[in-house]
């Protein structure tokens, strides 16, 4: 199977803080990057949505009697951190980022524009979308989806710590049966928490195809942008 051309990256927070359960780790951003980086070197275009969950936990205990909106816009200004932290590890390797927020910070990022962020792509230059789409209620798996959309990215690729979609939680269930492959009305239907259900209507509705694939399997990043088979489809 052929490679992709243009590719949207669904980071977890989680996946920056290494071992830690909160805060970011600086040697596996550094991995992480290091891997983005060999991809884009290829001539593979990427975008990439990190989430914010290694730096919201730290304060999801106080979020929990806030206004729901309040702890929403919390979490988006989480994954900008996130999003600094990967841009910085890319740059210091000599790969060209920019750093796209839905909320406007000027001094911090530049103002998420669909066209831009296309002709940044085309440049060469990696784009990370940060801050979701800016609305409460909308998880970081709904702004990677609505990016690569408005990009015409050909998949989502979603990285877990697991290797695919499974019919139930594999790190917790020895007998948990793999998907190579799975409809995304099945995922929807088995309630499978790979995504939210607004992410995979989506890609549904838009026939965008996801790829869920191992982060900590080093190298995976490039096999799945290569069109290798791993993990799991879903489409």
């Amino acid at each position: 199977m052929a490679g992709y051309k243009r590719i949207l990256l669904k980071l977890s927070g989680e996946a920056l803080a290494g071992t830690a359960t909160f805060g970011i780790d600086a040697d596996r951003v550094r991995a992480l990057a290091r891997e983005v980086a060999d991809v884009a070197a290829s001539g593979i275009q990427i975008g990439v949505v990190v989430g914010g969950g290694n730096i919201f936990r730290g304060v999801a205990a106080a979020a929990r009697n806030m206004d729901r909106v309040t702890g929403d816009h919390m979490g988006m200004l989480a994954t900008v951190i996130n999003s600094l932290a990967m841009s910085d590890a890319l740059e210091q390797m000599g790969i060209p980022t920019r750093v796209m927020s839905a909320i406007e910070m000027h001094q911090v990022a530049e103002p998420y524009i669909r066209r831009r962020a296309i002709r940044h792509l085309e440049k060469g230059r990696i784009v990370i979308f940060a801050a979701g789409t800016s609305n409460p209620y909308f998880s970081t798996d709904t702004a990677a989806t609505l990016r690569a959309l408005e990009i015409k990215a050909d998949v989502i690729a979603k990285a877990t710590r697991v290797d695919g979609v499974y019919d139930k939680d594999p790190l917790k269930f020895a007998d948990a049966v793999k998907f190579p492959e799975i409809s995304y009305l099945e995922v929807l239907s088995r309630g499978l928490g790979v995504m939210d259900a607004t992410s995979i209507a989506m890609c549904r509705d838009n026939k965008l195809p996801i790829i869920v694939f191992n982060l900590n399997t080093i190298g995976n990043i490039m096999r799945m942008s290569k069109g290798e088979t791993i993990g799991t489809v879903i489409h």
